[in-house]
């Protein structure tokens, strides 16, 4: 329901640095100046939708991204539902499911360590897994090395 167009556009969420989520978003191409939004997400279907407490807002002081703490991952489908506001207009909600697994940017891995011996010998590079909230099993990293010169 609602004036196509009013709906907010290209929400993306990230997490990182283990338990911080970014969610943002553009405001509807013919939304109306002040429609005003509000996100509210749950992280299972059995939980009540919580409110964001810290919004992100743009130059005119609509709601246009939020930001999240102490956000655990744990395989979860996040549920996601922007609402609006506005005098007298009928605006569209937007309605997204996300799996948390997939929007987490991974820590660079910890302690590296390189040691060489000798040019013949060659080197010794150690590193422990990233820091993570849901990833329980080291097996499951892939590592890449570049080494220049």
């Amino acid at each position: 329901a609602g004036m196509n167009g009013t709906a907010i556009e290209n929400f993306v969420c990230v997490i990182y640095n283990v338990s911080f989520m970014n969610c943002t978003w553009q405001v509807g191409t013919t939304a109306p100046g002040d429609t005003q939004y509000f996100l509210y997400w749950k992280s299972s279907r059995k939980e009540d939708f919580m409110e964001c407490q810290n919004y992100v807002k743009d130059n005119y002081g609509r709601h246009t991204g939020c930001r999240f703490q102490n956000v655990t991952i744990e395989n979860k489908m996040a549920h996601f539902l922007v609402n609006k506001s506005r005098n007298g207009q009928n605006i569209q909600s937007y309605k997204k499911k996300i799996a948390l697994y997939k929007i987490e940017k991974l820590t660079p891995p910890l302690n590296v360590t390189v040691n060489c011996i000798g040019i013949l010998h060659g080197c010794e590079i150690q590193w422990r897994p990233p820091r993570t909230s849901h990833v329980k099993r080291d097996a499951c990293f892939k590592y890449e090395i570049v080494i220049e010169n």
